[in-house]
């Protein structure tokens, strides 16, 4: 039993619904290595054993029925800490939301019950989820389980930390500027960030989010292997009526050309060696497989990503002093930081960004209909120092327009896995982004497993 913990989400599903394996016994695994690892990584900040053990069973009395348990049969999975989960709270890092509780589940957590999960934990993530590094006041610091030097990502890096150390073969995150994407990146793992509208979300906890959130915000899987990303995905978009934006549409969307774009320095970005090397060992690896890939310039991030900041940045001022208020550190450096980047907007100001996020989706929507895949950075370096934000604000934000400058399109993008590469602080996953037309990640999933089959693939990290 104590090895179960180490097999896929989709090795689990399939020996799981076939009775070779009973869920029970895989949740006990899961829980166990929880118990062994999470200790140096603090990464899920909540743990839900009598929860994870009452789901398993539930999934092997459906299996003894007869019943389809689901698709995730026995799956051990994490949640990210910013969504809801019945009777849990939902901080998202903050201390003056410790107490609140959720009285339901986010879609994202309900279509991964239904699917026949089992959620052992709630996740870390930054105060207010707000950088690309995980930690906060109220939870503490979560390291990369394969080097602590580095960053672990943020704000998802709790669920990439735990994923990428045994915890569960799937981890819930959340991505308005990179939070899905940069932890699969910095913990050696594949993830996904949805079209928005693809996966449904609300938080019954909590009001409404601005007109910025509810455009870039999406929830997205981080997996060990391809074909687990695959599963986490159909299980997720699964429709709630309860949001507005969800659209229904299946994750097979047809036949496309096999065509895709390399652009190593979109806009001038300093790309360094070791995120080309891995960019061009990409493009290779698709190539290999059939793909033409040619080398082109990316529609314009720069301008987005300014854009992006200007309504994210909104809503949190209209809220008033909540970063004055809760008092972290980090999050009042970082916000202090946007705020020299992106002076207070008047209305007109947001209404002409709104006008431009239509011109700049159409550039994209163009330029993806020829080549319906792009390859890019994830960032211009490797994982980060950790914490590196707090002293050289400047160097990330610049590093990171590939993450910030996509959410204001909605189109969908992933961080695929290459490899490692050496860095001063030591060995460090490597690997790049791929961005595909909207509700397109069935092309990045296709893209994905053909390079993932043709190299070093996800393993797993002893912290």
């Amino acid at each position: 039993m104590s090895a179960l913990w180490r097999l896929s989400a989709e090795e689990t599903a399939a020996q799981v619904r076939a009775g070779a394996l009973k869920a029970r016994d895989v949740a006990e695994a899961a829980l166990s290595r929880l118990e062994a690892v999470n200790p140096q990584i603090n990464a899920v900040v909540q743990r839900t054993d009598e929860e994870a053990l009452a789901a398993a069973e539930a999934v092997d009395e459906a299996v003894k029925a007869g019943r389809d348990p689901g698709p995730l049969a026995g799956v051990p999975v994490t949640i990210k800490e910013n969504v809801d989960q019945t009777g849990l709270p939902t901080t998202n890092g903050l201390r003056m939301q410790a107490g609140l509780i959720a009285q339901g589940d986010n879609p994202v957590v309900a279509n991964l019950r239904r699917a026949g999960a089992v959620i052992v934990g709630r996740t870390n993530t930054p105060a207010f989820s707000l950088r690309w590094f995980t930690r906060n006041s109220l939870r503490g610091w979560t390291k990369n389980p394969w080097n602590p030097a580095l960053t672990p990502g943020g704000s998802s890096g709790g669920a990439a930390s735990a994923t990428a150390a045994g915890i569960g073969a799937i981890g819930h995150g959340t991505d308005i500027a990179g939070s899905v994407r940069y932890p699969a990146y910095a913990c050696g793992l594949h993830g996904i960030r949805p079209t928005q509208g693809r996966v449904a979300a609300f938080n019954g906890s909590s009001p409404d989010r601005h007109i910025g959130a509810q455009l870039m915000a999406v929830s997205g899987p981080k997996a060990r292997s391809v074909a687990d990303l695959r599963l986490a995905m159909e299980a997720m978009i699964a429709p709630d009526v309860r949001d507005p934006w969800h659209v229904p549409l299946p994750l097979a969307m047809g036949d496309f050309p096999r065509r895709a774009a390399l652009s190593v320095n979109p806009e001038g970005l300093a790309t360094t060696p070791q995120v080309e090397a891995a960019l061009r060992d990409a493009a290779a690896r698709l190539r290999d497989a059939g793909w033409d890939v040619a080398e082109a310039e990316a529609p314009p991030l720069r301008e987005p990503a300014r854009l992006q900041l200007r309504l994210w940045l909104a809503e949190m001022r209209r809220a008033g002093p909540i970063v004055e208020k809760e008092g972290d550190p980090d999050a009042l450096h970082t916000f202090a930081e946007m705020e020299r980047i992106c002076p207070e907007p008047s209305l007109f100001d947001v209404m002409d960004a709104l006008q431009a996020r239509l011109s700049f989706l159409r550039q994209w929507q163009t330029f993806l209909a020829d080549r319906p895949l792009l390859i890019l950075p994830v960032s211009a370096e490797p994982p980060f120092p950790d914490q590196l934000d707090q002293t050289d604000f400047a160097r990330c934000y610049e590093a990171m327009l590939p993450q910030c400058g996509l959410p204001l399109m909605g189109v969908p993008a992933a961080s695929v896995f290459t490899g490692f590469c050496d860095m001063e602080a030591g060995r460090a996953p490597i690997g790049a982004q791929l961005v595909a037309p909207r509700f397109r990640e069935d092309i990045l999933l296709a893209a994905m497993a053909e390079i993932e089959a043709r190299g070093e693939k996800p393993g797993i990290a002893e912290p």
